[in-house]
């Protein structure tokens, strides 16, 4: 029972280190309030939209967004977090919960062995809790951005198929708005649903379709997209044609792509060799160990 309470008690000293280093960091300005000061309306939305969810990250990182400076521990992903279209609240919400996950599995851990007969000094399952919450607190930077690299290579895949179908529309005599609407339209992927909901914003706002595409791969780093909306400007502002520049630009994505593709095989199968070496060495191995017995042994 005194273990218990000890390790009970060093939980509770590792989460209130956690809690003032968090209150000890430099106070950063509320995105929330300065969201509430522009558009009041839109911050409640907001808070609406991670009371919908009914998500316990959500409203863990709507907690923190408002109370506490978490955004001043590290770099944002933020385009990444826009690509994948994650809320910022529901990202802060995942690293909470992480973090907590880190901090109590250790002590977790330390009472299955005290239960198997094995006991741990006292600042063991302390530091592992402290160390292994931070660690696992910047675990969701990780998964973000390795979703985000593969969300990016889907949609270079996707974009080349969609530069294709508006120079075929181009070809076909619609114009350069009319063109890329309709391309948007056929696919039922995310990439193209996510390029129809931004072409539809311009067309309500008066904003020309190259400059909602370019401020799009400006946002979430997509410099194709940045390709095409240049050419489509050329197209719509001096009506240039367009369709071979297009079609050029598809193949050679494409041919990236597979160049790409091939490089990844090729380092596959470079790392495949090492286990099938190692097999031939053990093989080779079991073949002379008798014959070097026989001769060590003197028979």
């Amino acid at each position: 029972m005194t273990l218990l309470l000890s390790l009970f008690a060093g939980a509770l000293v590792g989460l209130g280190l956690a809690l003032l280093l968090v209150r000890s960091l430099p106070a950063q300005p509320d995105a929330l309030a300065t969201l509430e000061r522009i558009n009041p309306e839109q911050r409640n939305e907001q808070l609406v939209i991670a009371s919908k969810d009914a998500d316990v990250r959500d409203v863990l990182g709507s907690w923190a967004l408002r109370k506490t400076a978490l955004p001043g521990l590290g770099p944002v992903p933020t385009k990444e977090l826009a690509l994948l279209q994650i809320p910022l609240y529901r990202f802060f919400g995942e690293k909470i919960m992480y973090g907590l996950i880190g901090l109590i599995l250790p002590s977790i851990l330390t009472v299955v062995l005290w239960i198997g007969g094995l006991s741990l000094p006292f600042a063991i399952p302390v530091l592992a809790s402290l160390v292994l919450a931070a660690v696992m607190f910047f675990l969701p930077d990780y998964n973000v951005r390795d979703d985000a690299a593969a969300a990016r290579k889907d949609f270079s895949r996707a974009l080349a198929s969609y530069i294709d179908l508006v120079a075929l529309e181009r070809n076909s005599g619609s114009g350069p708005r009319q063109a890329m609407e309709i391309a948007a339209s056929v696919g039922d992927s995310w990439v193209f649903k996510r390029l129809a909901d931004e072409l539809a914003r311009s067309r309500w706002s008066g904003q020309p379709p190259w400059d909602a595409l370019r401020t799009l791969a400006d946002e979430l780093s997509l410099p194709e997209l940045a390709d095409l909306s240049d050419i489509m400007r050329l197209s719509g502002q001096e009506g240039a044609q367009v369709y071979a520049t297009l079609r050029a630009r598809s193949q050679s994505m494409r041919t990236a792509e597979m160049n790409d593709q091939l490089s990844e095989a090729n380092a596959i199968g470079e790392r495949m060799s090492i286990p099938m070496s190692m097999l031939g060495l053990i093989f080779m191995a079991l073949l002379i160990t008798p014959a070097l017995l026989k001769v060590m042994l003197g028979g």
